[in-house]
């Protein structure tokens, strides 16, 4: 398939760079068969039931964005530069990969200083990113980038207006508990303790697993043949008592629902070609595009994706290309706010409804969140 195949006009004014609240106010596109619904987030509560699971990443939003001075010496003295740094991910010896901006300026033996607390050498530049050792690390390096640090926002948003001391709070999931991503599990930010504790009444179920989001996920697309794209690899966990949640659900005939697309790449990477999951670490780079078949997953809570971008070629292939065209498409014409902090979607394929298949209905064992 072609890039241009996953393209679509999206009026500038439909690119949401604050959120509603409350989160769960929201508005929801709900495509079940040749159906299309327009609901809001809180009706989650009226849509889901007993036998359903939500598969949640409790990933947490590192403020990765940091404003510094690079400090070099010359044979005129030294000489200094404003620098911009996003990290990335985590490097070999307690060292950072990150984006800088102007990259181009920088060089190994370079230091950039982003506070009294915080300073870093850079030991490597690539093509695209360069390579920083902190001078501090663990708790001092947590305090500290907390400190000097902002909410790394998606650059469509960071465009727009820069990050705040409110984006700490929208930018965050509720059930966030390990620290590790550059980018936030957006659909997740729809859901609040209101809308928890009706779905919980309701008999849904929570399963937490952890993939840290890396900056990767907002790198566009450069080749025209989408099979020749390469994911960037991201670090992700799926515990043993997840594991046996979800194959408790699925044996008891239960739906199985990622909320985002980053839960949904984790347990597809962990299924097995009988369709379980089990307890599973390690880095993926899963390209889930048109032609894959879902292991795991019936169903998925996601928000509106960028034109030519992976995320529409992952719910292409969950809804079929012709169908998101058709969804996307009346989203647009009906006004829904777009990527990050915009609006929501539950999508439900063809054929994937478990409710009505022969299995017992018992509820699934495990214990909810």
């Amino acid at each position: 398939m072609k890039l241009s195949d996953f393209d679509f006009d999206l009026p500038e004014a439909l690119i949401a760079t604050r959120p509603v609240r409350p989160r769960s106010a929201a508005r929801l596109l709900v495509a079940e068969g040749d159906a299309i619904r327009d609901l809001h987030v809180r009706d989650l509560a009226d849509l889901l039931g007993p036998g359903d699971r939500l598969v949640l990443n409790d990933t947490r939003v590192i403020p990765a964005r940091l404003s510094g001075l690079r400090r070099r010496e010359t044979g005129q003295g030294p000489a200094e530069a404003r620098v911009e740094v996003t990290l990335m991910e985590p490097a070999a010896g307690g060292q950072w990969r990150a984006m800088a901006r102007p990259l181009k300026k920088l060089r190994p033996g370079d230091r950039i200083r982003f506070s009294d607390a915080l300073s870093a050498e850079v030991v490597a530049r690539g093509p695209e990113d360069a390579t920083l050792a902190f001078d501090c690390e663990g708790a001092a390096f947590d305090a500290a980038l907390a400190e000097a640090g902002a909410m790394p926002l998606p650059p469509y948003i960071a465009a727009r207006r820069p990050a705040d001391a409110q984006d700490r709070e929208d930018y965050q999931t509720v059930w966030a508990a390990r620290p590790g991503a550059v980018a936030a599990p957006t659909a997740s930010l729809h859901f609040d303790a209101a809308l928890l504790a009706a779905l919980e009444a309701r008999g849904v179920a929570f399963t937490h697993v952890t993939l840290h989001v890396g900056a990767g996920t907002f790198l566009p697309v450069k080749v025209d043949d989408v099979s020749e794209h390469r994911m960037h690899a991201e670090w992700g966990e799926v515990s043993e008592a997840a594991a046996a949640e979800i194959n408790a659900t699925r044996a008891a005939g239960g739906r199985i629902i990622p909320v985002g697309t980053t839960a949904l790449r984790l347990i597809e990477s962990a299924a097995d070609a009988e369709d379980r999951i089990a307890p599973w670490r390690g880095e993926t780079d899963i390209f889930i595009r048109p032609g894959y078949r879902f292991r795991l997953t019936d169903a998925l809570i996601t928000n509106f994706h960028l034109p030519r971008s992976t995320l529409l070629m992952l719910v292409s292939a969950l809804m079929g290309c012709a169908r998101i065209r058709k969804i996307y498409l009346h989203a647009v014409e009906h006004g829904y706010r777009f990527f990050s902090y915009g609006d929501a979607s539950l999508l439900i394929p063809p054929g994937r409804d478990r409710r009505d298949s022969s299995r017992p209905k018992a509820p699934p064992s495990g214990p909810t969140a």
